[in-house]
């Protein structure tokens, strides 16, 4: 549990973190900001989304807004990696001394490190065995305090998989683990307790994995390409077309979808992968809406698809500035609905 009181040198409070060597060789790089709650919880409207947890753009959060900025008074997320929106460890440190946590973007092929994310529903002898990989450099509990977090030398068999290297992530089919490589990782600092570091020691058994070689390349093996469809295939008009049924297949497909909606949380924070896990789960209820209607005779082109998918985002992806850019001459979030209709529809094909 963390002091409750505001520690006068955080270094003191968590040597094993500011003091450690791996933790130090990237203290220097400009990608680090707290956690936080963004967004605001609004009583008189309970459909409004509610807040979640995020890393914020910490440089905002200290200089403050201009006069009538609408974020005032409120946290925003982190939209660029660099000074734009993050600081130095260092700097963080002495400008938040009494932050719950620290959050890093890490970018492994840069930085030369990687982060075993070991999450709680993890196996215990799984757990174990992770946790007894030679050459950890660094290691905590997670948040939830029942899961860890590895910092490890990247693997020198990493560029044996080309495909592997060019993910972010690389997960274990069940969950229970992933390597972060090129992602956020939030730092609690606290340290993995005696009890489970004696525990760890005492384990005679073969463990499952001999080096973080011999883990990366059982996940690398594992890694697929994406699909090469292109959002560009899918052709959507500078303004939504007169579609049949629109308003009905939104309000339908969001009515199913709404409650079936996966937290940013399982997502480790990641808005864009959340974001595209929300358009292909309403697109996955769209999907029955647009058959219905195409029974009285009506066809709906991949253009109309990503329409009423945007439409249908709109309600339950909360607004971030990167919203505001645009993508193949379209609205970022239109253009990530064509990219996922144009998945899917590339995925059908190949099926077929």
């Amino acid at each position: 549990m963390r002091p409750t009181m505001i520690p006068a040198d955080p270094h003191a409070w968590f040597p094993q973190f500011y003091g450690n060597p791996a933790i130090r060789a990237l203290a220097s790089a400009c990608r680090w900001t707290i956690s936080g709650q963004i967004g605001e919880e609004d009583p008189d409207d309970p459909d409004k989304p509610p807040t979640r947890k995020a890393p914020i753009d910490v440089r905002h959060l200290l200089t403050g807004c201009t006069p009538g900025c609408r974020h005032a008074g409120s946290l925003r997320g982190a939209f660029a990696l660099d000074e734009t929106c993050l600081l130095s460890l260092d700097e963080l440190t002495a400008a938040i001394p009494n932050a719950a946590n620290t959050a890093f973007y890490l970018q492994a092929q840069t930085d030369g490190l990687l982060v075993l994310d070991i999450e709680p529903d993890c196996p215990p002898r799984i757990a174990t065995d992770l946790l007894r990989l030679p050459g950890v450099l660094y290691s905590e509990l997670s948040m939830s305090g029942r899961g860890f977090h590895l910092v490890m030398p990247m693997p020198q068999n990493f560029h044996d998989f080309p495909v592997a290297a060019g993910k972010r992530v690389l997960r274990e089919e069940h969950g229970w683990y992933e390597l972060l490589l090129d992602h956020w990782a939030t730092f609690t600092r606290q340290p993995v307790p005696d009890r489970i570091v004696a525990h760890v020691d005492a384990a005679t058994a073969a463990p499952a994995f001999t080096s973080i070689d011999d883990l990366y390349a059982q996940l690398a093996a594992k890694a697929r390409e994406s699909p090469g469809a292109s959002a560009t295939t899918v052709d959507t008009a500078e303004d939504m077309p007169d579609i049949p049924y629109s308003l009905a297949i939104v309000e339908q497909t969001l009515a199913s979808a709404r409650h079936q909606l996966r937290d940013p949380g399982d997502f480790n924070h990641d808005m864009s992968r959340w974001e595209f896990s929300v358009l292909a789960s309403l697109y996955g209820w769209m999907r029955t809406q647009l058959r219905a209607y195409s029974a009285l005779g009506v066809e709906y082109s991949a253009g109309d698809t990503a329409w009423l998918l945007y439409k249908a985002a709109l309600d339950v992806i909360p607004v971030r500035p990167k919203h505001s850019q645009r993508r193949n001459g379209r609205p970022f979030l239109l253009d990530r609905a064509a990219a996922l209709v144009a998945d899917r529809e590339a995925s059908s094909s190949s099926a077929d």
